[in-house]
């Protein structure tokens, strides 16, 4: 079989073209494709010990900053490091750039006005009672199992469907279909089954154009509506938005909204149920949970085939990259750099100065950050609310590199007798 549309090869088969143009450049490390639940961090602590800006042959040849002073560097200098060529490892075959991600600053901005006002605290607050109700049943469904609970299948997937659903403002109805295609192509992307990424991207794009038809005939107001917003933005003529490009960006940001949310939530679940003491302490203290949330965003990020690419030639840590070169961000690595987060594989709540990359930085920092962190609180939240406790029933697997986190997450779960009553989130959260 041939590449996939995400540029996988498939059965774990590599490029057999050569890293440099000219056939030179040896490569020096190759990312896992079977990983076990930490190993890729055990591999990146090597790399920056050994090799902190490895070339690699494998996916077409890319370079890859692993320490977090490459990345930020990386992330904040638009003008040498650019995400309209190549943005993510491996390359993407597309006909066209796909907004917001695949534009540059100043065309990008235009997209981030109309998208990160919607995107604001008090917008995202405001759909907690949905977040809740869909955790609750979720996990009433995971408790209802005698056995083959899944942590991902049954609970992550699902939710953070649910979530951006509503943060959307789509009907009843589709909601449930826009979780069913989009749980489908996630894993359909984990297993690079080319056929059914085909299908479920393509019903995607009609998903985002029927969403884009329906919040513009509920006459939402721009200010709260994402829709909305990207309608009017496409209106001014100062802007080089279309209709075509904001259904375009609908469609990205439903696959950004459920992929990296899903992963994390799932490395939570991990980590929680490998560290009983941690579990028990904030199920019984749960104001510590957005504490918590942020170590868990560090130790677990997800993005790693996020890319810059190089427009002129030019040196970091000491090599020097050709222009059109990408770079792969590895921020769960960055995360982990022992220059700046002391005991970077220890978990600790309230750490100092934790300043993670799991959102990314400069002007693709992720918009929906708010978002993300109010749906594993509420997510966290209801389950440690609804069980004694719980622990895993198998071995965990993983994604592939697309992005760092559990496909599969077997649990084991005990509920509580009688549910504890519905806590108050902490006014911290979104910070």
């Amino acid at each position: 079989m041939g590449q996939c549309p995400y540029g996988f090869a498939a059965s774990g088969e590599r490029s057999t073209r050569t890293g440099a143009p000219d056939g030179t450049r040896p490569s020096e490390w190759s990312p896992a494709l079977d990983e076990s639940f930490g190993s890729a961090h055990r591999d990146y602590a090597e790399l920056r010990q050994t090799n902190p800006f490895p070339w690699s042959e494998d996916f077409g040849g890319f370079w890859s900053a692993t320490t977090y002073e490459d990345i930020v560097r990386i992330t904040q200098d638009d003008d040498l490091f650019i995400t309209s060529v190549q943005n993510v490892v491996p390359h993407v075959p597309r006909s066209s750039r796909r907004p917001p991600l695949h534009f540059d600053p100043p065309e990008h901005t235009a997209y981030r006005e109309a998208i990160d006002p919607v995107l604001r605290r008090s917008i995202v607050r405001s759909h907690e009672a949905v977040f809740r109700a869909s955790a609750t049943e979720l996990v009433q469904g995971l408790l209802a199992k005698d056995s083959g609970a899944d942590g991902v299948r049954d609970f992550a997937a699902p939710f953070v469907m649910d979530c951006f659903a509503s943060f959307l403002g789509v009907p009843a109805s589709l909601t449930r279909h826009i979780r069913d295609i989009g749980v489908r192509y996630s894993f359909a992307i984990q297993d690079m089954d080319e056929a059914v990424i085909g299908e479920c991207s393509a019903e995607l794009y009609r998903i985002a154009e029927a969403v884009y038809r329906e919040r513009l005939a509920a006459g939402a107001d721009s200010a709260q509506d994402l829709v909305t917003s990207l309608h009017e933005a496409a209106l001014n003529p100062d802007n080089h938005i279309t209709e075509k490009t904001a259904i375009a960006t609908i469609r990205q940001m439903i696959v950004a909204g459920m992929g990296a949310p899903q992963a994390v939530l799932g490395s939570c679940l991990v980590h929680l149920a490998q560290d009983q003491d941690l579990q028990q302490h904030l199920r019984q203290n749960p104001a510590d949970l957005p504490a918590a949330i942020e170590e868990f965003l560090r130790l677990h990020a997800p993005y790693r085939v996020f890319a810059r690419t190089a427009k002129r030639d030019t040196v970091v840590h000491g090599r020097t990259i050709r222009e059109a070169e990408p770079v792969a961000l590895l921020f769960p690595s960055g995360n982990r750099d022992e220059t700046v987060f002391p005991e970077p594989d220890k978990f600790v709540l309230r750490r100092p100065n934790n300043s993670h990359l799991a959102f990314g930085r400069g002007a693709h920092k992720c918009p929906a950050a708010t978002l993300g962190r109010l749906e594993l609180l509420v997510a966290l939240e209801v389950l440690l609310e609804r069980t004694e406790r719980f622990e895993l029933a198998g071995d965990v697997a993983m994604m592939n590199w697309l992005e760092y986190g559990p496909r599969a997450v077997p649990l084991h779960l005990v509920g509580r007798t009688a549910a504890g009553a519905s806590r108050v989130l902490n006014p911290g959260i979104g910070q």
